[in-house]
């Protein structure tokens, strides 16, 4: 289309090790205490010949007039230096833009969808609109976890004091490469929408748990070690901490009332297998957290990476001729398990329980991709 300007990027997902959940401010989404964390892909075009603002999803089009997708774009379109049409009244407008997203992930199934896909739109409207410094704050009034999405590596979400949010914001902590040898393993164990929304379930976490208000005075020192643990790349600590805040985070949404379960049978077996292996090796060598789903994320040095997959694929090995890849991302190579170490599980066999594995690593922030990559074609529609 004459006069359309697009531009694609992509943005990981993070799960968070210092969790996140409840809010201080609902309109203005400030966190009720700071949070820690470590594939969405966007295409924005811009033309003064489309009519109306369009978002789709996946394939599907949705509605654009959700109020989050509202707030980041009139906070995008009120800093933007670029665009700027006069109408006939003389006002100054910004054209209308259509949006397209996918995810390579589950959607809305606890595996932090919306924030890789709020920090891809952020960067990407920021890149098409000339916006620049600070964007952390704005892919935040989308969803809170996506601003640690605007950066890669290590990220803090400090949750800030101030009542208007202004100092609600993300920092890196390290970048991607301080930590070359750690490794993540994300086992799907559902792909399907999560029966408690995160939104639904952090505002009644907060009118209802008793347990929570004690979360709240725990997390700063968790996330004081936690930062350090980082910095000086001290595996043990680091699982400790992403652990126990994981569990802490489950007790609290179980203390709600009504509770709210996230966790599955399959997911509290992935963390008996998880301690097993690690009494077995009497060091704690791979790490389980959960955000609000059953799929587990795994953290763990890149040695015992081929392990931890062959014991996945020991007690929860996918149907007989599955046609997609069991692991993906990273290739794992092969591996042969202990009989000694076999001998203490006692977890039992659960066929396509784990839907599949991915390997990666810890990634960069969002980073522009070539036109080619366009999910829209040239008239500004999904291709």
């Amino acid at each position: 289309m004459e006069g359309m300007e697009s531009c694609t990027c992509i943005a990981p997902v993070n799960i968070a090790v210092i969790k996140y959940w409840g809010k201080r401010d609902e309109q203005l989404i400030l966190p009720v205490n700071s949070s820690i964390s470590l594939q969405a892909k966007t295409t924005v075009a811009v033309s003064s010949r489309f009519k109306e603002d369009r978002i789709w999803l996946n394939g599907k089009e949705e509605s654009v007039h959700n109020k989050r997708i509202q707030n980041v774009l009139a906070e995008i379109r009120r800093r933007a230096t670029r665009h700027h049409v006069e109408g006939a009244d003389g006002d100054i407008r910004q054209p209308c833009v259509h949006i397209c997203s996918e995810n390579n992930f589950p959607t809305a199934a606890g595996l932090a969808s919306s924030a890789a896909g709020y920090a891809c739109l952020v960067y990407t409207l920021a890149q098409l609109y000339g916006v620049s410094g600070e964007l952390s704050g704005i892919a935040r009034q989308g969803s809170g976890s996506a601003c640690r999405s605007m950066y890669g590596g290590f990220v803090l979400w400090e949750m800030g004091q101030s009542t208007d949010g202004i100092d609600s914001l993300a920092r890196q902590l390290a970048p991607a490469n301080h930590w070359p040898s750690l490794r993540i393993l994300t086992l799907v164990v559902s792909d399907q929408k999560k029966q408690v929304g995160s939104t639904e379930g952090m505002q009644t976490t907060v009118a209802t748990s008793e347990l929570m208000k004690k979360r709240v005075e725990v997390v700063p020192q968790h996330t004081e070690d936690m930062i350090k643990a980082i910095q000086q790349r001290d595996f043990p600590t680091f699982a400790r901490i992403t652990m126990q805040e994981s569990n802490q985070f489950h007790a609290v949404c179980l203390d709600t009332y009504p509770p709210v379960f996230y966790l599955t049978d399959t997911s509290r077996l992935i963390i008996q297998m998880v301690h097993t292996y690690n009494t077995f090796h009497n060091h704690t060598r791979v790490a389980y957290t959960f955000d609000a789903g059953p799929n587990a994320c795994l953290y763990l040095l890149e040695e015992d990476v081929p392990y931890i997959v062959a014991l996945v694929n020991q007690f929860f090995p996918p149907p007989p001729n599955t046609q997609q890849a069991f692991v993906r991302g990273i290739n794992v190579a092969p591996a042969s398990l202990d009989k000694d170490l076999l001998e203490c599980f006692k977890i039992p066999r659960s066929e396509g329980e784990i839907k599949y594995i991915i390997h990666t690593k810890v990634g960069s922030g969002p980073q522009l991709i070539e036109a080619e990559h366009s999910l829209l074609n040239s008239d500004g529609l999904p291709k």
